[in-house]
């Protein structure tokens, strides 16, 4: 209890001073008091909940506390900063970077205007359509490499794919300026070969937002399906072919049961990120195509309306929480569904 109370008041105490900033444009000021204080008090109050004997060992044998490195980060850069979020939100913005701390839902409703509700839709759709082509795309990479890779070369394979991450985000996305160029040697190639009649003119568009999506984010969904499938034992499909199913049977009725826990995992590593990306519309979309990221980073950045941006933000993680839960009931169903 000693412990919990000084964690809540050391909280308290940040979030005061933190508010008594009154404005983002010191927000590296206030990231660090807040990473000075919480931080501290959070392992501090972890400690006295450990020296109390509250946080023994569990029944399993483990002892409680090796959860407090995780949680005390958790509680200090998520949890913390989110509150924040949270008071920002319900704050009555004065002027131009101007707020007065308070609990005013006006922003909210300024939040479900139907311009940001069709932002919000064509978020959705780009997302949603993103993560459709890297499972499209990225489920016969990873089956390939879990399967028939060979087996010296599969870590070389496995490095070609991490390669990427190796290059800052923006420099990958920049990249694609050169790529989707109707200079370029892509779009001269196709023309040599009579694919198209033109040179390609995908740059600021849709489309290329999309590409860059799904190249961006094509690994993160590869890795823990192969992490999977590799596991997989594949006499089980040489069984199922000795029982008369056809390929596509054991596609189904073995592999893809057996490979739902990465599958799902990969579809919410693609999908939730995509929802808030805002890097890729604004370098391959030209500033044309706004998703949700782009309202709120204009929200904080440009028009300097704290409570709006965090109210947009809110709403947003509101309905991604909602796709988390359904996508969860439904993966759950499906492994039940699998298993009997």
């Amino acid at each position: 209890m000693v412990g919990g109370a000084i964690g809540l008041a050391g909280v308290a105490v940040a979030a005061a001073l933190y508010t008594q900033l009154g404005s983002l444009v010191t927000a590296l000021p206030g990231a660090a008091l807040l990473i000075c204080v919480a931080l501290p008090v959070f392992v501090g109050g972890g400690l006295l909940l450990q020296r109390a004997g509250v946080t023994g060992r569990s029944p399993g044998g483990y002892p409680l506390t090796l959860l407090a490195p995780s949680l005390a980060y958790y509680a200090a850069f998520f949890l913390v900063p989110l509150a924040f979020l949270v008071a920002f939100s319900v704050a009555t913005p004065l002027g131009y970077g101007g707020v007065s701390y308070g609990f005013d839902l006006g922003n909210f409703s300024q939040a479900f205007d139907p311009i940001y509700l069709r932002v919000f839709t064509r978020t959705l759709r780009f997302a949603a359509i993103g993560t459709l082509l890297v499972i499209l795309v990225g489920f016969p990479m990873a089956y390939w490499l879990a399967r028939y890779a060979p087996a010296k070369r599969k870590n070389l394979f496995l490095g070609l794919m991490i390669v990427p991450f190796w290059t800052s985000f923006l420099i990958r996305t920049y990249s694609f300026l050169i790529v989707l160029d109707p200079h370029f040697v892509l779009s001269r190639g196709l023309e040599d070969v009579g694919l198209i009649d033109k040179p390609l003119h995908l740059l600021y568009t849709n489309t290329a937002v999309q590409i860059g999506i799904v190249y961006n984010y094509l690994p993160l969904f590869v890795l823990p399906v192969y992490a999977s499938l590799d596991r997989l034992d594949w006499k089980l499909l040489d069984a199922a072919n000795d029982l008369g199913s056809s390929a596509f049977a054991a596609m189904r009725q073995v592999t893809l049961p057996l490979a739902i826990p990465g599958l799902a995992t990969g579809t919410l590593l693609v999908f939730i990120p995509m929802m808030g990306e805002y890097v890729i519309p604004q370098i391959l979309g030209g500033g044309r195509v706004d998703l949700m990221g782009n309202i709120i980073q204009r929200a904080f950045l440009e028009q300097q309306n704290y409570p709006l941006g965090a109210a947009i933000a809110m709403v947003l993680m509101a309905a991604l929480s909602l796709f988390l839960i359904l996508y969860i009931w439904l993966s759950t169903r499906a492994t039940e569904v699998g298993d009997a």
